[in-house]
Protein backbone atom coordinates (compact mmCIF):
# COMPACT_ATOMS: atom_id res chain seq x y z
CA UNK A 1 0.00 0.00 0.00
CA UNK A 2 1.34 3.59 -0.75
CA UNK A 3 1.74 5.73 1.90
CA UNK A 4 -1.38 8.02 2.71
CA UNK A 5 -1.98 11.33 4.37
CA UNK A 6 -2.74 11.44 7.53
CA UNK A 7 -6.11 12.42 7.66
CA UNK A 8 -6.70 9.88 4.50
CA UNK A 9 -5.95 6.82 6.70
CA UNK A 10 -7.92 8.62 10.09
CA UNK A 11 -10.54 8.35 7.92
CA UNK A 12 -10.26 4.48 6.72
CA UNK A 13 -9.75 4.08 10.57
CA UNK A 14 -12.85 6.07 12.01
CA UNK A 15 -14.51 3.78 9.02
CA UNK A 16 -12.46 0.94 10.33
CA UNK A 17 -13.98 1.56 14.20
CA UNK A 18 -17.70 1.63 13.37
CA UNK A 19 -17.41 -1.73 11.57
CA UNK A 20 -15.63 -3.14 14.75
CA UNK A 21 -18.31 -1.92 16.53
CA UNK A 22 -20.95 -3.74 14.54
CA UNK A 23 -19.49 -7.23 14.53
CA UNK A 24 -18.72 -6.48 18.35
CA UNK A 25 -22.53 -5.39 18.71
CA UNK A 26 -23.58 -8.50 16.47
CA UNK A 27 -21.69 -11.02 18.58
CA UNK A 28 -22.78 -9.81 22.02
CA UNK A 29 -25.82 -9.57 20.87
CA UNK A 30 -26.26 -13.44 19.99
CA UNK A 31 -25.07 -14.34 23.01
CA UNK A 32 -27.24 -11.90 25.03
CA UNK A 33 -23.95 -10.38 26.50
CA UNK A 34 -23.63 -6.62 27.93
CA UNK A 35 -21.38 -4.58 30.17
CA UNK A 36 -23.82 -3.45 32.68
CA UNK A 37 -23.89 -4.29 36.04
CA UNK A 38 -20.53 -6.41 35.19
CA UNK A 39 -18.73 -6.89 38.42
CA UNK A 40 -14.95 -6.46 37.15
CA UNK A 41 -13.66 -3.73 34.68
CA UNK A 42 -11.63 -4.58 31.75
CA UNK A 43 -10.42 -1.22 32.26
CA UNK A 44 -8.03 -2.53 34.74
CA UNK A 45 -6.64 -5.08 32.18
CA UNK A 46 -2.94 -4.64 31.28
CA UNK A 47 -3.63 -4.14 27.85
CA UNK A 48 -0.13 -3.23 25.31
CA UNK A 49 -1.05 -2.09 21.85
CA UNK A 50 1.12 -2.19 18.53
CA UNK A 51 0.55 -0.11 15.55
CA UNK A 52 1.89 4.34 15.56
CA UNK A 53 -1.87 4.90 13.83
CA UNK A 54 -3.72 3.98 16.56
CA UNK A 55 -0.96 5.79 18.52
CA UNK A 56 -1.36 8.90 16.62
CA UNK A 57 -5.09 8.60 16.48
CA UNK A 58 -5.10 8.67 20.37
CA UNK A 59 -3.32 11.93 20.71
CA UNK A 60 -5.49 13.37 18.17
CA UNK A 61 -8.17 12.47 20.72
CA UNK A 62 -6.01 14.23 23.69
CA UNK A 63 -5.21 17.40 21.51
CA UNK A 64 -9.08 17.48 21.07
CA UNK A 65 -9.47 18.01 25.19
CA UNK A 66 -9.07 21.00 26.83
CA UNK A 67 -5.85 21.31 28.31
CA UNK A 68 -6.60 21.00 31.93
CA UNK A 69 -8.08 17.71 31.29
CA UNK A 70 -5.27 16.69 29.04
CA UNK A 71 -3.03 17.35 31.47
CA UNK A 72 -4.72 15.65 34.08
CA UNK A 73 -4.97 12.50 32.21
CA UNK A 74 -0.72 13.10 31.39
CA UNK A 75 0.05 13.19 35.10
CA UNK A 76 -2.76 9.66 35.74
CA UNK A 77 -0.53 8.23 32.73
CA UNK A 78 3.15 9.04 34.62
CA UNK A 79 1.31 7.29 37.86
CA UNK A 80 0.03 4.40 36.06
CA UNK A 81 3.48 3.93 34.73
CA UNK A 82 5.44 3.81 37.73
CA UNK A 83 2.62 2.10 39.69
CA UNK A 84 2.55 -0.92 36.90
CA UNK A 85 6.60 -1.12 36.18
CA UNK A 86 7.09 -1.68 40.47
CA UNK A 87 4.13 -4.14 39.87
CA UNK A 88 6.24 -5.91 36.72
CA UNK A 89 9.56 -5.77 39.26
CA UNK A 90 7.84 -8.12 41.78
CA UNK A 91 5.94 -10.56 39.23
CA UNK A 92 2.83 -9.08 39.65
CA UNK A 93 0.40 -8.78 36.47
CA UNK A 94 -0.33 -5.30 36.44
CA UNK A 95 -4.11 -4.97 37.50
CA UNK A 96 -4.48 -0.22 37.79
CA UNK A 97 -7.46 1.70 36.14
CA UNK A 98 -6.88 2.98 32.70
CA UNK A 99 -5.78 6.63 33.11
CA UNK A 100 -8.39 7.97 30.76
CA UNK A 101 -11.28 6.33 32.73
CA UNK A 102 -13.40 8.61 34.52
CA UNK A 103 -16.10 7.50 36.69
CA UNK A 104 -16.26 4.52 34.23
CA UNK A 105 -16.36 6.57 30.99
CA UNK A 106 -13.90 6.24 28.50
CA UNK A 107 -12.64 10.58 28.39
CA UNK A 108 -11.35 10.09 24.83
CA UNK A 109 -14.40 7.59 24.10
CA UNK A 110 -13.99 8.08 20.02
CA UNK A 111 -10.34 7.86 19.82
CA UNK A 112 -9.89 4.21 22.28
CA UNK A 113 -7.89 1.81 20.84
CA UNK A 114 -8.79 -1.47 19.11
CA UNK A 115 -8.53 -3.98 21.92
CA UNK A 116 -10.50 -1.82 24.09
CA UNK A 117 -13.48 -1.94 21.47
CA UNK A 118 -12.77 -5.90 20.88
CA UNK A 119 -12.57 -7.09 24.15
CA UNK A 120 -15.09 -8.77 26.07
CA UNK A 121 -16.44 -11.34 23.60
CA UNK A 122 -14.89 -14.56 22.18
CA UNK A 123 -12.67 -14.23 19.62
CA UNK A 124 -9.84 -15.58 17.49
CA UNK A 125 -6.73 -14.04 15.30
CA UNK A 126 -4.80 -15.84 12.37
CA UNK A 127 -1.28 -14.59 12.45
CA UNK A 128 0.82 -14.01 9.20
CA UNK A 129 2.33 -17.75 9.91
CA UNK A 130 -0.97 -19.42 10.52
CA UNK A 131 -1.10 -19.80 13.86
CA UNK A 132 -4.37 -19.83 15.19
CA UNK A 133 -4.94 -17.61 18.04
CA UNK A 134 -8.48 -18.45 20.19
CA UNK A 135 -9.54 -16.03 23.02
CA UNK A 136 -12.17 -16.75 25.26
CA UNK A 137 -13.76 -13.88 26.00
CA UNK A 138 -13.62 -11.99 29.44
CA UNK A 139 -14.79 -13.88 32.62
CA UNK A 140 -18.61 -12.63 31.98
CA UNK A 141 -18.83 -13.42 28.74
CA UNK A 142 -16.92 -17.27 29.87
CA UNK A 143 -19.53 -17.48 32.69
CA UNK A 144 -22.34 -16.81 29.52
CA UNK A 145 -21.28 -19.38 27.21
CA UNK A 146 -19.89 -21.93 29.74
CA UNK A 147 -22.65 -24.02 28.67
CA UNK A 148 -23.54 -23.30 25.50
CA UNK A 149 -22.70 -25.05 22.17
CA UNK A 150 -21.63 -23.36 18.86
CA UNK A 151 -20.57 -20.31 20.72
CA UNK A 152 -20.60 -17.31 17.88
CA UNK A 153 -16.98 -16.19 17.58
CA UNK A 154 -15.45 -13.37 16.58
CA UNK A 155 -12.75 -13.32 13.52
CA UNK A 156 -10.58 -10.24 14.22
CA UNK A 157 -8.34 -11.34 11.31
CA UNK A 158 -9.86 -9.33 8.55
CA UNK A 159 -9.88 -6.28 10.78
CA UNK A 160 -6.36 -6.90 12.11
CA UNK A 161 -5.21 -7.10 8.51
CA UNK A 162 -7.06 -3.62 7.58
CA UNK A 163 -4.81 -1.85 10.90
CA UNK A 164 -2.16 -3.31 9.59
CA UNK A 165 -2.63 -1.97 6.03
CA UNK A 166 -3.36 1.47 7.76
CA UNK A 167 0.15 0.98 9.23
CA UNK A 168 1.75 0.73 5.73
CA UNK A 169 -0.34 3.70 4.49
CA UNK A 170 0.53 6.05 7.66
CA UNK A 171 4.58 4.87 7.77
CA UNK A 172 5.09 3.79 3.85
CA UNK A 173 8.69 2.40 3.63
CA UNK A 174 9.53 3.67 7.00
CA UNK A 175 7.82 0.08 8.43
CA UNK A 176 10.96 -1.99 8.17
CA UNK A 177 13.02 0.83 10.16
CA UNK A 178 10.58 2.14 12.41
CA UNK A 179 11.15 0.76 16.11
CA UNK A 180 8.18 -1.80 17.05
CA UNK A 181 5.47 -0.53 19.07
CA UNK A 182 4.78 -2.41 22.65
CA UNK A 183 3.35 0.05 25.15
CA UNK A 184 0.40 0.30 26.90
CA UNK A 185 -1.52 2.71 26.36
CA UNK A 186 -0.32 4.81 29.81
CA UNK A 187 3.04 4.83 28.02
CA UNK A 188 1.59 6.24 24.81
CA UNK A 189 0.35 9.06 26.70
CA UNK A 190 3.57 9.90 28.62
CA UNK A 191 5.71 9.72 25.86
CA UNK A 192 3.53 11.63 23.66
CA UNK A 193 2.64 11.34 20.21
CA UNK A 194 4.99 9.37 18.20
CA UNK A 195 7.75 10.86 16.19
CA UNK A 196 7.38 9.57 12.84
CA UNK A 197 9.74 11.78 10.96
CA UNK A 198 12.98 9.27 11.59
Amino acid sequence: MKKMTRQAVFRKLDSLYERMASVYAETSAKIGFTCENCEDNCCTSYFQHHTYVEWLYLWQGLNKLPEAKRNEFIERSHDYVRNAQAMLETGVRPKIMCPLNDDGLCGVYKHRLMICRMHGVVNTLRQPNGRQLSFPGCFKCQDLTRDSENVPVLDRTPLYKELVGLEMGLLGNKIRSMPKVDYTLAEMIVMGPPDLTR
